[in-house]
């Protein structure tokens, strides 16, 4: 009777649909009739089916089928996950203040939050949570352990906890609190000239956050300034116009969104008085600068206010709205896209034209179109916003990989802290190469083997050459290459010695400074950063970047 009920007010539904869609009658009657389908197949599964079946599971299993066949951005959020999605949105949420992970089946705090509960009660990094109010959380996921976590403000937290180096734990006891996440995640002087600040979200009053960070480096001498825009994933769509408008005029268009419902496509202006409209401004960017970072980068390109520095960007200029379903949860789909001043979309990805397989391509550089800045430079839609300044990407050696991923820069980042009581400012921290040889000693019981990509070929090469029975005439050339890749292999912690202490300076500065110290420990070797300097201190080759070529 229930499931009859939730198909007949559905079908209703459609009906009040289909009266005020007349013109769309063959479409809506579409609709209808595969949901009474879906209804009737549902229940006979429900009926019939040799397993009990799970409504909930099955229906879910549907929906995101379904949503997952339009693009990537379009969810369905349970009762749930409502909560979590409140936290993605706004930056707040009831919780003790750290970055917890699983490490080897131990829940492991990564990163206390300056000032946060987790931080004052004495919780640092590589401290292993044990039990979070009497419940032992050995070998629970992050979603379940963080569920532990958080909670109502002004609750008390009770924790075992075992230091790094310690057997025995210790009882801590806390309270939560409303832990706001802030976007600018860092703001400082590079040099006496150069400010630096970091935007990691979108959140709300990112706007504000951004405009007295901006004032707060002005103040303390920043006559260029840096914007770090790289691996920001965006979010809300008014705080990117927020964050323009710190650097560009009033009334001056931002960001236009052109969806099939006419009535929401809006144009967002700048709504007040800039900050500073002229102060020499680079922003970064990366392959993982996304939605509302990609608005922001465009604008100051478009409108020739920044030179931008590093990758070319994400390319998502698709726009999400929330939408109410019943029984509290929501609809998270994307209702249209945006364009950037110069009249360009940046959506790298057409979801709406799919393979035969099902997959999706790139828009062809054949199918973009150029725009045009205002100064008359030429750009081009279609494929995220390309940087003035290209800079090459570092890529780390597969040992500095290796010793990353199975954690051994983590942990000796932990056992210099309980070794060193205190070390210089995170900029002026150098690792000696005594430190660094203490390390080499660290990993000689460690498992550091890797398989390169040239042992990979290799090994492919010979296996193509049995199977066309030429293994024999080139065995001794292979083992001879072979032979010298193993040596090289040997003398990695040599040859890629300042590669891994730039790793580790950067990991042993966070066990003292926290997140702002990792940041300042990597100014003096960041690819992106030394080319922004380099065009900030260059009057001439920053203007160059704004002529028509």
């Amino acid at each position: 009777m229930y499931k009859k009920s939730i198909a007949g007010f559905l079908l209703g539904c459609l009906a009040i649909g289909l009266v005020s869609f007349k013109s769309d009658s063959e479409r809506f009657f579409e609709i209808a009739k595969n949901l009474d389908v879906f209804a009737t197949l549902f229940k006979e599964v429900n009926t019939y089916y040799v397993d009990d079946v799970p409504p909930a599971k099955l229906v879910r299993t549907g929906i995101d089928a379904m949503l997952k066949s339009l693009d990537p951005y379009t969810n369905y959020i349970p009762e749930d996950d409502i909560e979590d999605f409140r936290t993605m949105t706004t930056g707040q949420y009831g919780g003790i203040g750290a970055l917890v992970g699983s490490r080897d089946g131990k829940v492991v705090v990564q990163m206390p939050y300056e000032d946060s509960p987790a931080h004052k009660a004495g919780l640092n990094i590589g401290d292993e949570i044990v039990k979070i109010d009497g419940v032992t959380v050995t070998g629970k996921n992050s979603s379940e352990v963080s569920k532990l976590l958080k909670g109502q403000a002004n609750t008390t937290l009770k924790l075992e906890v075992r230091s790094y180096g310690q057997t025995k734990a210790r009882a801590v006891e806390l309270t939560r609190a409303n832990i706001n996440v802030d976007n600018v995640s860092y703001a400082g002087m590079i040099d006496d000239e150069i400010g630096y600040f970091q935007l990691s979200g979108f959140t709300m009053d990112a706007g504000k956050e951004v405009k007295n960070a901006v004032q707060k480096l002005k103040e303390q001498g920043a006559k260029k300034i840096i914007f770090d825009l790289r691996d920001n994933p965006g979010g809300l769509l008014h705080e990117a116009v927020n964050i323009s408008n710190v650097f560009v005029d009033k009334g001056r268009d931002i960001v236009s969104t052109k969806g099939k419902v006419k009535e929401w496509n809006k144009t967002y202006k700048a709504l007040d008085e800039p900050l500073d409209k002229e102060i020499p401004l680079v922003i970064l960017t990366s392959s993982r600068s996304a939605s509302a970072s990609e608005i922001v980068a465009g604008v100051m390109q478009d409108y020739d206010r920044a030179v931008l520095v590093g990758e070319r960007t994400f390319g998502k200029g698709l726009v999400q709205a929330t939408r109410p379903l019943s029984y509290n949860s929501q609809l998270k789909v994307t209702t249209a896209k945006y364009y950037i001043p110069s009249g360009r979309c940046i959506q790298a990805i057409d979801y709406a034209h799919r393979n035969e397989d099902g997959s999706v391509a790139q828009i062809p550089d054949s199918l973009k179109v150029a725009f045009k800045t205002a100064s008359g430079r030429t750009v081009y839609d279609g494929g995220g916003v390309s940087p003035d300044v290209e800079v090459e990407q570092h890529n780390y050696s597969e040992i500095v990989k290796t010793m990353a991923s199975k954690g051994y820069f983590f942990d000796f980042a932990n056992k210099y802290k309980l070794e060193h009581a205190s070390i210089p400012p995170a900029r002026q921290f150098k690792l000696s190469d005594a430190d660094y040889q203490k390390f080499v000693t660290y990993l000689a019981d460690k498992d550091v083997s890797y398989s390169t990509k040239v042992e990979e070929e290799l090994k492919e090469l010979a296996e193509k050459a049995k199977e066309g029975k030429h293994y024999d005439d080139i065995k001794s050339d292979l083992d001879a290459i072979k032979k010298k890749v193993s040596h090289n292999k040997a003398n990695d912690l040599t040859r890629f010695k300042s590669e891994i202490k730039e790793v580790l300076e950067a990991e042993i500065a966070s066990r003292y400074y926290l997140q702002k110290g990792y940041i300042e420990a990597t100014f003096d070797d960041d690819p992106d950063i030394l080319a922004a300097k380099r065009v900030l201190n260059d009057p001439q080759e920053y203007q160059s970047y704004f002529k028509v070529k």
